[in-house]
């Protein structure tokens, strides 16, 4: 019977893991928020998986799953404490869910584009705690059993059952709904910067909802908002400022240009600006039902920008 069992060695090794490594960061990004931590994380799943007995580990993809997700909730904890010193807004971290080339992703790709990767829903998220935000993530993100859930937490079904009623209690009213089509979003990403762009507040005042917010996040490294901005006419004319700040740096000879990412940012639309061909800003559009923008998160922090650099050219 040993015989016939697969023999194991460092190449091997590799190729089981790099095999599942999507599936790993997609699950450490959904319980951080924060793709360089989530890649942290896969890293320190690297090591326990490269020092494991490989021969005794019956399903190396719930290891590897169980270690990310551990690895992921010790480290929410710590990230958590971060935040309570940081400057101004905190947003989770945009992250790429879409080959830019490609519009269609293939199947490896959707593991990574439901609902539960938007910032909007990141942020919802953000009010539960650990155990509960992991237990919301392999459940409703990945549909993992209870039992499979309770093995990875090293938790009772009916406690994992009663954590799952919880986090799905904070995040039901406000779990955002995403309707529109591609091609819809599409033409509401491009039609928000053209009214930017071409300085007349009055489209820009169609395309956002009464009760929208701008929210920045420059972590004290960059200038940003320190708070949300409210309501139509003020984050209208705050977008129109940023814009004609971005004219003058033109002006002045800056190669600074600004692009629209149809879906490809947390599955959302947004507008990117490079400049030198360096992210220097990303903005996603949250839409509600209608199609009205009701948030616009902005990131500025470049600390905070390794999930989009490859937008860069």
């Amino acid at each position: 019977m040993d015989q016939d069992l697969p023999t194991w060695d460092d190449t091997r090794a590799a190729d089981v893991f790099n095999e599942h490594r999507r599936l790993l960061t997609s699950v450490a990004y959904r319980v951080l928020g924060r793709w360089s931590d989530a890649e942290d994380v896969v890293q320190d799943a690297w090591l326990r998986w490269s020092g494991s007995d490989y021969a005794r580990i019956e399903d190396p993809k719930a290891f590897l799953v169980t270690v990310t997700t551990r690895l992921a909730i010790d480290q929410l904890r710590k990230v958590q404490t971060r935040k309570e010193s940081y400057v101004g807004p905190w947003l989770p971290e945009p992250v790429l869910t879409r080959d830019g080339a490609d519009s269609s992703p293939d199947a490896a790709d959707r593991v990574v584009l439901d609902d539960t990767v938007s910032l909007a829903m990141l942020l919802v998220m953000e009010t539960l705690s650990p155990l509960e935000r992991a237990v919301f993530v392999l459940r409703e993100a990945f549909d993992y059993s209870f039992a499979e859930i309770a093995a990875m937490l090293d938790r009772t079904e009916p406690a994992v059952r009663q954590l799952l009623v919880r986090a799905r209690n904070h995040v039901h009213e406000k779990r955002p709904r995403y309707p529109l089509d591609d091609a819809k979003r599409q033409s509401i990403a491009d039609r928000f910067l053209a009214a930017c762009v071409g300085g007349d507040v009055r489209p820009l005042l169609e395309l956002l909802s009464p009760e929208v917010t701008l929210v920045a996040d420059g972590g004290g490294v960059v200038t940003a908002a320190r708070r949300p901005v409210e309501g139509q006419d003020h984050v209208a004319r705050f977008l129109l400022g940023i814009v004609d700040k971005y004219a003058k740096f033109m002006q002045e000879g800056a190669d600074l240009r600004i692009e629209v990412v149809a879906g490809g940012v947390n599955g959302s639309p947004a507008i990117v600006a490079f400049l030198d061909g360096k992210v220097l800003y990303v903005y996603t559009l949250d839409l509600d039902e209608d199609g009205r923008i009701r948030a616009v998160f902005g990131m500025a922090n470049p600390e905070k920008l390794e999930g989009v650099r490859a937008l860069e050219v």
